[in-house]
């Protein structure tokens, strides 16, 4: 089990139990300025300190009681946003976390966002420094497979999800975080809140929905967002079903496998 929060709601008080149930506790901040991060993330700027105080004692109580947790931050970096590519990874390191990841922002179908992809290239200078200020205790890493990928997908049909599916906070299952949306109605599988995640593994809406999306009838390039969750899963998947790929032995384990 993994979480990613903001870690705004996180109740401080229950960290204790939530630390030991968990591979890793991932907190999605996007700046280490306080203004940059109420601007990014559209909230207070008092917020930010109490994330950043959250974060110091989730670095604390895994130190005191020895956990294998491992704790992170996420840059969700849009191009205007690479004033803070340096302090977010200097962040990291000050507040003690095992690492920080960059990536690129995922858009939706009809860019939404407006995500402009070819401008990441200029970006390569900026990540590559951030990610030379890795110490023996916090690694800096920069998704450079998706940064660079000018936001374009080989595959036409998803076959990540039930590989690895996703939860809302409300409870709700759907193939990806993308189609949690309530327009997405049609894609959602059931909600774990009224259901055991068992009982929705093993019903026909859950395949019922899985098969529509790796069908021919979902056309993965124009109906879904932008380099999603699954997007590396599915790349690997595709080239397993549709061309020369084959699945290698792995000799060494990588740190959170089932979460690759």
């Amino acid at each position: 089990m993994a979480l990613g929060t903001n870690g705004y709601l996180l109740k401080e008080e229950r960290l204790g139990e939530i630390l030991p149930a968990l591979t890793y506790l991932r907190f999605n901040i996007s700046a280490a300025d306080p203004v940059r991060y109420a601007y990014i993330m559209g909230c207070k700027e008092e917020y930010f300190y109490k994330v950043c105080d959250s974060i110091k004692k989730c670095v604390t109580i895994k130190k005191d009681q020895g956990l294998s947790v491992t704790l992170g931050l996420q840059m969700v970096l849009m191009p205007d946003f690479k004033d803070q590519i340096i302090p977010i990874a200097k962040l990291g390191k000050e507040l003690g976390v095992d690492y920080v990841v960059i990536k690129h922002c995922s858009d939706d179908e009809k860019g939404t966002l407006g995500v402009d992809y070819s401008k990441y290239e200029e970006l390569s200078g900026l990540l590559k420094e951030a990610e030379a200020l890795s110490g023996e205790n916090c690694l800096i890493k920069a998704k450079w497979s998706k940064i660079l990928s000018n936001g374009r997908r080989r595959y036409s049909s998803c076959y990540g999800p039930p590989f690895i599916m996703q939860f809302s906070g409300s409870g709700l299952v759907a193939p990806c975080g993308m189609l949690f949306n309530k327009k997405y109605k049609k894609y959602h599988i059931g909600n774990i809140v009224d259901t055991p995640f068992k009982e929705i593994w093993k019903s026909e809406r859950y395949w019922d929905v899985l098969n529509l999306i790796a069908s021919d009838e979902f056309y993965a390039r124009t109906m879904c967002g932008t380099l999603c969750l699954q997007h590396k899963v599915n790349e690997f998947l595709w080239d397993l079903k549709h061309k020369d790929a084959t699945l290698k032995e792995m000799q060494v384990a990588p740190a959170h496998v089932n979460f690759v």
